[in-house]
């Protein structure tokens, strides 16, 4: 067995798809919480080749299904990609596929939109469709509308309902800006040239921009040509530049902004201040696959502020926060405008996963909480109702229980996230250390 640190303890691949029903809780659940709340990760169906990565594992989407205070089931299904339906002897999966990289699966974040599904990945694998029970349906190009590659990370306009989104693929010379309709299709497209074949794991959106990272994670032939399966690696003298696209120009409108030199997967969020200028708020990595290439671990990732004036100047760099941290969230019914809670999960050294956190970003303050045998993953943000208060609701994650070696589901009222849970959820398996999930209201 490889000794590689992604595959070890809860980053080890679990063996079966589980369902289970009826399930235990400890307190109480509320009652307003009614849905699925779904996440979804890495967990490679065959033993992986020497130079593994954390981020290419098999597709495994996880579902918990709330209603009337009670946990009613839990569900963990392959996202059916060719390797994993050649392993189970289950048919291939129908539908389009944009590259043969990946073969076809995705292993990043599920979301919902236009009454539909999605496992999503990024670097040029086409988003999946799935049932409401998480039973992959097909690959997806959205009704022939996307005209390329996909992302993990759209960000949906809370005004209209519309998902943006940066995609990127070896194959292709520049980025590509889509905006997908609420009904499912891609109604604009904006290819943005580059430099560099760079990874873009995310973005982000205010009122009148569409924010476009370029940052110095390259695609390396060399890499590919020696095996490693994430062919992308750090590059000193590329750059590190922010790019303000307004949402209905074209790419020749785009101004770019340089910062200090490091990698972000994940903003938290960004809006426009009463000035005009861009406040960006992001988890900053000082470095990223610069000496280890099996995941991220080139020093803490802190969460950070750039001030980006459009008409140029310097970008003011401030920290908000020298915690060891990722996967940001907040009110998502605040994304592009200005807010003042974020939830981060915490990270230690060699990306150990380990408590919660909650910024208040008007007073400085940030809460910790950390229970010795719980290692949280991603918070997800829901509001009590949908004109509640911002940070009025719950904070929903899946957490390892290292007692019981399985996964608890902790729900805590955002309000007092040091306090005891409102409920806590016990499943019967282990879900690996993986990236995003959200939470999906029965409709």
């Amino acid at each position: 067995m490889t000794e590689n640190p992604y595959l070890q303890g809860n980053y080890a691949p679990v063996a079966d798809e589980v369902t289970a029903h009826d399930l235990p809780v400890r307190g109480q659940i509320p009652a307003e919480l009614d849905g699925r709340l779904m996440r979804i990760g890495p967990n490679p169906v065959t033993e992986p080749g020497p130079n593994h990565h954390w981020f290419v594992g098999n597709g495994l989407v996880h579902g918990l299904w709330l209603r009337d205070g009670q946990a009613q089931a839990y569900r963990s299904r392959y996202v059916r990609d060719d390797q994993v339906c050649e392993v189970k002897g289950w048919p291939q999966t129908p539908g389009p596929r944009y590259t043969e990289i990946g073969g076809g699966g995705a292993n990043t974040n599920v979301i919902s939109h236009a009454g539909k599904t999605y496992a999503i990945v990024e670097a040029g694998g086409n988003p999946v469709e799935l049932t409401d029970e998480l039973d992959t349906v097909a690959r997806s190009d959205f009704e022939g509308t996307l005209p390329g590659p996909f992302s993990a990370h759209p960000k949906r306009d809370p005004d209209t309902g519309e998902l943006h989104v940066t995609g990127y693929y070896v194959g292709l010379d520049e980025l590509q800006y889509n905006v997908i309709g609420t009904d499912g299709r891609v109604r604009k497209t904006v290819e943005i040239p580059v430099p560099g074949k760079t990874m873009v794991h995310d973005c982000a959106i205010t009122e009148n921009y569409f924010i476009v990272f370029d940052f110095p994670v390259l695609f390396d032939p060399e890499l590919l040509e020696k095996g490693y399966p994430l062919p992308y690696r750090w590059f000193d003298d590329y750059g590190t530049r922010v790019g303000l696209l307004p949402r209905e120009g074209e790419a020749s409108d785009i101004t770019w902004h340089e910062v200090d030199p490091c990698f972000v997967f994940h903003p938290m969020n960004s809006y426009e201040d009463k000035d005009g200028r861009v406040v960006l708020d992001v988890v900053r990595h000082p470095k990223m696959f610069a000496t280890h290439l099996d995941g991220p671990n080139e020093g803490r990732p802190t969460l950070d502020r750039w001030l980006i004036d459009p008409k140029g100047g310097p970008v003011k760099e401030s920290r908000l926060s020298d915690e060891g941290q990722e996967f940001p969230r907040h009110d998502e019914r605040l994304i592009g405008k200005p807010y003042r809670y974020g939830y981060c999960g915490e990270v230690g050294d060699e990306f150990v996963f380990g408590g919660l956190l909650k910024h208040d970003l008007q007073t400085g303050k940030t809460e910790r909480r950390a229970e010795a045998h719980l290692q949280y993953q991603e918070p997800v943000f829901v509001p009590r109702s949908a004109d509640a208060a911002e940070d009025d609701g719950w904070l929903l994650a899946y957490a390892h229980n290292k007692d019981r070696n399985a996964a608890d589901v902790v729900i805590l009222h955002a309000q007092d996230v040091e306090g005891e849970p409102l409920a806590t959820v016990e499943l019967p398996e282990r879900v690996p250390f993986g990236f995003h999930g959200n939470w999906a209201p029965t409709e």
